[in-house]
């Protein structure tokens, strides 16, 4: 008991630490630069303006809010440098000790230190590990980044979260690590930006033709990931990447750092105004991106398998020596075709049936509920692959609603399909619903419904939905149902949930108020 209040208090402390660092970056910087100053120095990212962080996502910058593997690195490597630049003015200190292993357990404390401060979020301390494995590699003076060095560091953090594989930040992180390692290694690669004596200036571009490369690889690399997980990707990323990391890496964190080391004797000024003009050219960077045309490459939910291709295509390429990694193409451009050639779904409901978009026959989609929130709004249009603003089912042609329910026809491929869908708490007479349902071909309740509700071909109410999690159906002449225990499988971290798990107050309790379906419905 003791050790575990010492631990709570440790981690309070901290936590009050951490908060008071980011008051304090956010009192130097106007609003829209303070907000960022601090999610670089702590994690927090809760004093950025909306409209900002909605720019950064489509300019393909976000990545640089969320503390990961850049920013780790970027302090690691500034530590290890100053202390061995510091190190290195003493001569006795130079003859008699090691100076580049001194400097990277500096490294590995600022690293460790570094995590902690910012909150110990899992895809940090993931960073946080790889990061300590590639000092452990320089201090055992093998090579600094290799394929061999990442997948120990993937085998470290699978060890301690077995469940991370399917996830994104898991997946975008050692994708990119092992794009950056597989092209640097690529013997043609290599011999171009190989360092050379050679002009200033042509030195200076063959670094601004490797920061290319590498953006490029990291973002053919990444775009399938982000597709597959937010059916969305910036189609600039790659060319706002090559400004912003350089930036962010060489000149804002490290003025940060000074202007919070001078603060202690009241001489950060000078520094904050470096750190305030970067983020300032960043925020333009992020504003003039985002709103160009095609911005943002939206995708609707992909097949499983067809992600599976593309992900074993690009470690066939990435991981083989020979020309036989020119083999990886087919898988890859075979997966790329079948996610491009899917079409997107007709039908989206949510796990709970509240909520469900539905396709109109010119491709627009409408919601269920019209006073839904941004944020199911958001979801649903991701996943249907539009980032159009959705319209009421209300006003599709061929639908007739009331409070309680709504009924839509829909033609599909010569086909007419009826959906019948709840949209209250009331309960609702059993015969005429009867009626209703055994009209439908498809009948979605957030609610459970009777037996006597039996619709032509699907019956999505509570008990179901707890079952499958949300649903994808596409009305092809052989419809298809996509549920999302399908695309998460049989595993402990998705456990599915069943009535008796749900929060108490997320459970549906009907209002004793009987009313009839809908007027004519059953005509």
């Amino acid at each position: 008991m003791i050790a575990r209040a010492g631990q709570q208090g440790w981690r309070a402390r901290l936590a009050i630490a951490r908060q008071r660092l980011a008051d304090h970056v956010r009192a130097q910087l106007p609003a829209s630069e303070g907000g960022i100053a601090a999610a670089l120095a702590t994690g927090d990212q809760s004093g950025i303006p909306e409209e900002d962080a909605e720019a950064m996502r489509r300019s393909g910058l976000a990545h640089l809010l969320s503390v990961s593997g850049l920013h780790l690195t970027a302090v690691v490597g500034a530590v290890m440098l100053l202390a061995l630049k510091l190190l290195a003015l003493s001569p006795w200190l130079a003859l008699r000790f090691r100076l580049m292993l001194i400097a990277a357990a500096a490294g590995a404390i600022a690293g460790v230190g570094y995590t902690l401060l910012t909150g110990a979020e899992i895809p940090t301390v993931r960073a946080c590990i790889a990061a300590l494995l590639v000092l452990l590699g320089i201090a055992l003076g093998r090579e600094a980044l290799t394929l061999r060095l990442v997948a120990v560091a993937a085998l470290a953090v699978l060890v301690l979260w077995p469940e991370s594989i399917v996830g994104p930040s898991f997946q975008m992180s050692f994708a990119a690590m092992i794009a950056i390692v597989a092209l640097h290694e690529h013997p043609q690669v290599k011999a171009l930006l190989s360092r050379r004596d050679e002009r200033h200036f042509a030195r200076l571009g063959r670094g601004l033709l490797a920061l290319v490369l590498t953006g490029l690889a990291v973002e053919v690399a990444l775009t399938p990931i982000a597709l597959y997980h937010f059916h969305k990707a910036g189609l600039y990323g790659a060319i706002a990447n090559i400004l912003a990391i350089p930036l962010t890496t060489f000149v804002i964190m490290p003025a940060e750092a000074l202007a919070l080391l001078f603060d202690t004797i009241g001489l950060g000024a000078p520094f904050w105004w470096a750190v305030g003009g970067g983020l300032e050219f960043l925020l333009l960077l992020a504003r003039t991106t985002a709103p160009a045309p095609g911005a943002v490459t939206m995708l609707p939910t992909m097949p499983p398998a067809a992600f599976g291709l593309m992900v074993c295509g690009a470690l066939w390429i990435a991981l083989w020596r020979t020309n036989i990694r020119r083999l990886g193409v087919v898988p890859a451009g075979v997966g790329a075709l079948w996610a491009l050639s899917t079409p997107p779904a007709d039908l989206i409901v949510t796990g709970d049936g509240r909520h469900l978009a539905l396709r109109g026959s010119s491709g627009e989609m409408a919601i269920l509920r019209g006073r839904a929130g941004d944020y199911v709004r958001s979801m649903l249009g991701e996943t249907s692959g539009s980032e159009a603003e959705m319209a009421d089912v209300d006003e599709m042609g061929g639908a007739r609603c009331n409070r309680d329910l709504c009924a839509i026809d829909i033609g599909r491929h010569g086909r007419r399909w009826r959906i019948l869908a709840t949209r209250s708490r009331h309960l609702i007479d059993f015969a005429p619903l009867s009626r209703a349902c055994r009209q439908a071909d498809i009948v979605i309740s957030d609610r459970r419904l009777p037996s006597t509700c039996r619709p032509r071909w699907l019956k999505a109410d509570r008990p179901l939905l707890a079952r499958t999690g949300g649903l994808a159906i596409t009305l092809s002449k052989a419809p298809t149902l996509v549920t999302l225990s399908d695309r998460v499988g049989r595993h402990p971290w998705a456990a599915r949930a069943t009535r008796t798990d749900l929060p108490h107050r997320n459970r549906w309790r009907p209002k004793r108020v009987v009313r009839q379906p809908l007027s004519g419905s059953a005509d």
